[in-house]
């Protein structure tokens, strides 16, 4: 066998061997933060909240994530829905959602401003001042919440050095497979990474979109929803940078739910790749760790390169088992869905996809948001014409 193969080998399977090492970490992280959150004592604290949306179209699932904030089990708050149109589709959902609840506060908010290339920034700038409440919570237009949820997060905040709170979510897929592909990643990835990073960094440094809770003080002493208007990663400096002011981020126990988009190929592509740019240039240095994260696809390889050597396949056969064992813990144990064991055969295609991306993303700066084009520089997007 030609030496070079061997090395190539070796050199996969020390990665792959890391990836099992990675694996681990993952499941002693996700049982520390069940654990964690057992033992945490509950407050009754549930100050009045204003929770924003912004819209732009219609996404999956997006009439049953308005329903379910409809019926939150919390004292008093209300629902803004931010559009820069409205003849936006997405408003006749919320008019549908007003008179099936009409005792619920649910507004719109017209945002007709472009105030820079991030448009759902843009809008939530604007309706940031028909809040009602100091305390708000911005979330996607497809979150699913459960009834508990807000009491959940808020509680949080009376201890005062809380400045954020954010949540895991699961994901919901669609029927095409690079949707399902998406949703393990996120189930298995994604959300094992964030729990990496609280039990590396102690604790969360960064807010995820899915959920961020905060208060109007806060967003007006890190610059204000204002300063983030051309940031494409909004949801991660919306943690960062009250974590930097010396406010402390939580990460609460509620799972919300996120519904994935039946992507074609391209869509697939173009999505990914936004989100590893977007985190390549946001934390490069954790972005590069997550060579290792790769690790069926690693050993993979070195199957393919040293074909005849036991000790290939053995690696192959513990990352396997490694990689299985940690998405079943965390699938079945934190995000309490069956998804991700009917989608167990994908995780070796998200693998080699995800290392694909992974190595796409160092080649080139630009990224497609919602059928536009723009470059990535320092965390700020310009529109490419």
């Amino acid at each position: 066998m030609p030496t070079a193969l061997v090395v190539f080998a070796a050199a996969c399977a020390i990665l792959a061997l890391a990836g099992v090492a990675y694996r681990a970490l993952c499941t002693f992280a996700g049982l520390r933060f069940l654990a964690a959150a057992a033992a945490r004592p509950q407050s009754s604290f549930a100050p009045p909240v204003s929770i924003m949306k912004s819209l732009k179209g219609v996404d999956p699932h997006m009439y049953a994530a308005f329903r379910s904030h409809c019926l939150l089990d919390y004292p008093e708050y209300e629902v803004l829905f931010g559009v820069s149109d409205l003849q936006d589709p997405a408003v006749a959902l919320v008019e549908q959602v007003q008179r099936e609840f009409p005792n619920a506060a649910l507004r719109v908010v017209h945002c007709p401003q472009v105030l820079g290339s991030n448009g759902k920034i843009s809008c939530l700038a604007q309706a940031l001042p028909h809040a009602k409440y100091e305390h708000v919570l911005v979330n996607d237009s497809d979150i699913l919440v459960e009834p508990d949820f807000l009491r959940r997060v808020m509680w949080h905040f009376e201890d005062e050095p809380v400045g954020v709170v954010t949540t895991l979510y699961r994901a919901v897929a669609g029927s095409s497979i690079w949707s399902k592909v998406e949703a393990v990643g996120i189930d298995t990835d994604f959300m094992s990474g964030v729990l990496v990073a609280r039990e590396l960094e102690g604790g969360v440094r960064f807010a995820l979109g899915a959920t961020i809770a905060t208060t109007k003080s806060v967003l007006a002493k890190i610059g204000g929803l204002e300063s983030l208007v051309d940031v494409l990663g909004d949801d991660y400096e919306l943690g960062a940078r009250p974590a930097a002011a010396g406010y402390r981020v939580e990460l609460a126990d509620a799972v919300v739910e996120t519904a994935v988009a039946d992507y074609s190929w391209r869509e697939f592509w173009q999505h990914q790749l936004r989100w590893a740019r977007t985190n390549r240039d946001l934390r490069p240095s954790g972005y590069f760790g997550m060579i290792v994260t790769y690790g069926v696809a690693w050993a993979v390889l070195a199957a393919v390169a040293a074909p005849r050597a036991w000790w290939t396949w053995a690696v192959l056969a513990i990352t396997l088992i490694a990689r299985f064992a940690a998405a079943l813990v965390l699938g079945r144990c934190l995000f309490r869905g069956a998804q991700v064991a009917r989608n167990f055969w994908l995780i070796p295609l998200r693998d080699f996809v995800a290392l694909g991306v992974w190595l796409a993303s160092y080649f080139g700066n630009t990224v497609v948001w919602r059928g536009e084009k723009f470059r990535l520089q320092r965390g700020k997007l310009y529109p490419v014409s």
